[in-house]
């Protein structure tokens, strides 16, 4: 049986407080493969792997049914905050 976008969102939560997070199912339902943006203050001083790394192992019990895992964004809050902010000035343009 493979992972709910639930249970993926549920661990991420419990372990890494996102101050931002999205889960996307990409496998058409059978919950084999994600996409996923994330925003935490536990990413603050690590470079983009330790990121990653951290992420990865948040899920350690939900790899097991993880076929395939795309970490779209990574990022600590100031860092998203900027990007939002870039963002809403070019669509403000």
């Amino acid at each position: 049986m493979g992972v709910t976008r639930e249970e993926v969102e549920s661990s991420l939560t419990s372990k890494l407080n996102p101050s931002h997070l999205k889960v996307v199912d990409t496998s058409g339902g059978c919950g084999a493969s994600f996409e996923i943006e994330i925003v935490s203050e536990h990413f603050e001083g690590k470079r983009l792997l330790e990121r990653h790394r951290l992420v990865n192992t948040a899920l350690t019990e939900e790899m097991k049914d993880i076929h395939a895992l795309s970490i779209k964004k990574a990022l600590t809050p100031e860092q998203w905050k900027k990007q939002q902010e870039s963002e809403n000035s070019q669509s403000a343009a």
